[in-house]
This record gives C-alpha cells, sequence and structure tokens, in this order.
C-alpha cells in the first residue's frame, strides 16, 4: 500500500532542502566531481557505440580517456593561448575603433559630434572603459573560477571521477534503479527518461552545436582574414545554444572588426557577412537537425532564468547544476501540468458526474448484452 500522498511530498520536499543545503555548503567540495559527472554523463553514448562496435567497456573508456587527454593538451597548447592574446588585444584595440567610429560619424553626420555632443562623449567613455575595466574584468572572472579550488586538484581529480564514473556508469543507473520505491517506480522511470531526453537534447546536442558552430566560425574568419576571428568565434559559439542570438551578436562583432580592419575594402566585408549567414543556414538545416533532432530541449529563456538565478545563490558550481535542474524542473512542470489538465480541478465537476454516468451505462449495457 502507497504512503499518502501527503507524506510522500514531504518526503520528496525534505529531499530537495537536503540537496540545496549540502550544494550551498559543501559546493567547493562538490565542483570537481559535478565536473566529472557531466563529462561522464556527455560520453556515455560513446562508451555505449563502442562497446556496440565490440570493446569491453574498461577498453572503450581508456580508448575515450587517451582521445581527451590529447585533445585538452593540444588545446592548451594552441587554442587557449591564442585565445587569450586575442581576447587582451581586442580590450586594447577599444578606443581605437570607437575613435575611428568617431570619425566616421563625424564625416557623415557632423551636427551629432560636435564637441559638447553626448554621442562623441558617450563613444570616447565606452571605447576608454573597455580598454580601462575590461582587463580587470577577465582577470576577476578567472580568479573567481579558479579561487573555487585549486587547479592542481581541478587537473588530478576531475579526470579520475569522470573516469571512474563512466566505467561503471550503466551500473549505477541500474543499482539506483533497484531502488526506487516500488510504488513509484514506473512514473519515476518515464519522467528520468524524459529529463534525459531534454538534458541530451542540450548537454550532448546543443552543446556539440555551440562546439561545431564555434570551430566553424573561428576558422572562416581567420581564413577570411579577420584579425580578432578567433575570439569571434569563441563568443559566437559560446551563445549559440540561444536561438539567432549567437549568430546575431557574432555577426554585429565580427563585421564592426571588419569595418575597422578592413575599410575601404567591401569585398572582405561581404565575406565576413557571408560567413555569417552561411553558418546559420548549416545550424537551421544540417547541424542541429544531425545533432539535437527532434527531442525537446531547454528554452532559451527559461535556460537563462535557471543560470541567473542558481549563479546568483551558489556561484559557479550553481551555474554547473542549473542545467539538469531546469531540466528536471520543466519535466515535473509539464508532467503536473499534464495531469492537471486531466483533474476534475480543471475539468469540473460537471465533466467528472457525466463521465461517471458514462461508466455506469458502460457497465450496464456490458452487463445486459452477457
Amino acid at each position: 500500500m502507497a504512503l499518502p500522498i501527503k507524506h510522500q511530498l514531504i518526503y520528496w520536499l525534505a529531499a530537495l532542502a537536503l540537496f540545496f543545503v549540502l550544494l550551498s555548503v559543501f559546493g567547493s567540495v562538490f565542483l570537481p566531481f559535478l565536473i566529472g559527472g557531466a563529462i561522464a554523463y556527455f560520453l556515455d553514448p560513446v562508451a555505449d557505440r563502442l562497446e556496440t562496435w565490440g570493446l569491453g567497456r574498461a577498453s572503450a573508456v581508456s580508448l575515450i580517456s587517451a582521445a581527451s587527454l590529447i585533445i585538452v593538451i593540444l588545446l592548451f597548447l594552441g587554442v587557449f593561448p591564442m585565445l587569450y592574446r586575442q581576447l587582451w588585444a581586442l580590450i586594447n584595440i577599444a578606443p581605437d575603433m570607437f575613435s575611428k567610429l568617431q570619425g566616421v560619424l563625424l564625416e557623415r553626420f557632423p551636427t551629432l559630434m560636435d564637441e559638447n555632443s553626448v554621442v562623441r562623449e558617450t563613444l570616447l567613455g565606452l571605447g576608454q572603459n573597455i580598454q580601462a575595466r575590461g582587463g580587470d574584468v577577465i582577470n576577476s572572472l578567472l580568479g573567481s573560477a579558479l579561487g573555487f579550488v585549486n587547479i592542481l586538484v581541478l587537473l588530478v581529480v576531475v579526470p579520475v571521477v569522470a573516469f571512474y564514473l563512466l566505467l561503471d556508469w550503466d551500473h549505477m543507473v541500474a543499482r539506483i534503479d533497484a531502488l526506487l520505491p516500488r510504488d513509484h517506480a514506473p512514473v519515476i522511470r518515464h519522467l528520468a527518461h524524459e529529463i534525459d531526453l531534454v538534458l541530451a537534447a542540450f548537454v550532448r546536442g546543443q552543446l556539440s552545436v555551440c562546439v561545431v558552430q564555434g570551430s566553424f566560425y573561428a576558422v572562416t574568419l581567420m581564413l577570411a582574414g579577420l584579425q580578432f576571428g578567433l575570439i569571434v568565434g569563441a563568443i559566437a559559439g559560446a551563445i549559440t545554444f540561444i536561438p539567432y542570438v549567437g549568430a546575431l551578436m557574432g555577426g554585429a562583432l565580427a563585421i564592426g572588426l571588419a569595418l575597422f580592419q578592413f575599410w575601404g575594402a567591401p569585398d572582405q566585408i561581404l565575406i565576413v557577412a557571408a560567413i555569417f549567414a552561411l553558418g546559420q543556414f548549416l545550424e537551421g538545416n544540417v547541424i542541429t537537425p544531425r545533432l539535437v533532432g527532434n527531442s525537446v530541449g531547454l528554452h532559451p529563456v527559461w535556460l537563462m532564468l535557471s543560470l541567473a538565478a542558481f549563479g546568483s545563490v551558489f556561484g559557479f558550481v550553481g551555474l554547473l547544476v542549473a542545467v539538469p535542474v531546469s531540466a528536471a524542473l520543466g519535466v515535473l512542470i509539464r508532467s503536473g501540468l499534464g495531469a492537471y489538465v486531466k483533474s476534475p480541478l480543471y475539468l469540473g465537476i460537471d465533466h467528472q458526474l457525466s463521465r461517471a454516468a458514462a461508466k455506469r451505462h458502460t457497465s450496464r449495457k456490458a452487463g445486459t448484452e452477457k
């Protein structure tokens, strides 16, 4: 016999409260384990695919770990230093960019750019503020991210946690399934499957889209000769999960830089604009359908709200758990709404009475036929 709904609700709310208390108190301790768990979740389909090709689980995980190590080393040796240098160079060149923009506006609209013009003062102040505060923002972001835990711990603990979680992933899922309350196991399995679909659509699918799009923009912009192509591609790829925003912001930044760099060469500027038009076409018609499919993902507004809320309350660790928690809450809310529209609260007493009368009529008819 199942527990009363009131008692069940108390237990589930107590478990949820305990989760948030532990996250708030021991968030920095959980950080490497959360990152390792996220990596294991992301790579589990790859390990499963290798197993279908005949490799054992240990061999598949070892192969994935070796490939991941090579990729990380290449990123640290080649991409990250270049990305850091371009970001600093972009910050330092900001005053010159706004001065050139001021000159163009002065030539086209001289009345807007007189000595006491608000537009002129705004452009000058914006460029100087970006240069003065851009470095502080970068240093504070890096310092706050690395301040949660020693970098050595991250470099050592995260790969080890990811390796062992990926190795035992299927066993852990089976063990958790065996511990589910028997009365509610089918419902919990169904909800967990829905949550997994949402996470797969975002974590495995949408993040893959971000990586592919960012790489495409970075490579093509650098081939087009744009001076800050790598950092523009990284920015555009990082926010691709918000439909159209990544392409619009990245395209605006790239075209603005192209105007500064290729002023007087409209062909080069058109090439930069064409790169983002092509990238948007490929994302909507090729990349996203193949990597994400038709799965129901996280709505961008819901995701941004979750990131802002969890980040402000729990800091960097909150940003990591915002995606799975928001996915779970979204599935639970949809499930609750589905139950609500079938309930007497939504349908009303008259509808319930008519349904009961219809059932009685069907039962009498069946008895008469017998």
